[in-house]
């Protein structure tokens, strides 16, 4: 019997939840931390844009692409995960 270490997938859907709540969540789940940190920062600031109105553009962009993002990048990594051999 093979000793290897357990698969842990990532579920799409709670990727997709947490970057609803907060951009970089998902990718922070997905174990894509310097790219969640990103999203974070970006939405942060973003945010803060709307005190000159282009955050009222850019935060909903950044936040629907976090989401998409984390939703996607669970499945390639579940993909990779599946390649792999047992």
């Amino acid at each position: 019997m093979d000793n290897q270490p357990p698969k842990y997938y990532k579920n799409p859907a709670i990727a997709t939840i947490l970057s609803f709540f907060y951009a970089g969540l998902g990718q922070l789940y997905n174990g894509q931390i310097v790219k969640g940190i990103v999203f974070i920062v970006a939405y942060a600031i973003s945010v803060l844009l709307m005190w000159v109105v282009v955050g009222f553009v850019t935060t909903p962009i950044i936040w629907i692409w976090g989401m998409i993002d984390a939703n996607s990048s669970a499945k390639k990594i579940n993909n990779k995960l599946a390649d792999e051999p047992s």
